[in-house]
């Protein structure tokens, strides 16, 4: 049974007092991105303008389309970093080798086939996260 009284009609319930260890990691979290600076911009390069998602009814689609291949192009360089320590590492079988290699290759062929079909290009997925700087380190 609830303890407190139900509001009155067009009044909202207060939530409830979060607990001390949560408040105590909600205020370190604050201080953390208040802390965190942006990285220094090259000299030679002009600052660009932060992107955002359209909102309005008609972009919404593409936005989410765009948002999926991001994270889909993140996990793939993730992955591809990630397979790369382990054959540095000599964790895997040249066979495994082989076969980690074919499905990266096959992965990037089939996003950069993705997003050319919607008019994208993969550096058109890098969002741009404002003081944190790009998502996706850049590729030379």
């Amino acid at each position: 049974m609830n303890d407190e009284a139900d509001p009155a009609p067009g009044e909202r319930r207060r939530p409830p007092e979060p607990p001390p260890s949560l408040r105590r990691a909600g205020a370190a979290l604050n201080d953390a991105f208040r802390l965190l600076q942006a990285p220094p911009a090259p000299a030679d390069e002009p600052p660009r303008p932060a992107r955002r998602l359209r909102t309005d009814h008609e972009s919404v689609e593409e936005d989410l389309l765009k948002l999926v291949l991001t994270v889909v192009e993140l996990l793939r360089q993730l992955i591809e970093r990630q397979a790369l320590r382990r054959v540095d590492a000599g964790d895997l079988t040249d066979d495994q080798e082989e076969e980690l290699g074919a499905t990266l290759m096959a992965l990037h062929d089939a996003l950069s086939d993705l997003c050319a079909e919607h008019g994208y290009t993969l550096q058109d997925l890098n969002l741009d996260l404002g003081p944190l700087g790009p998502l996706l380190p850049r590729e030379d």
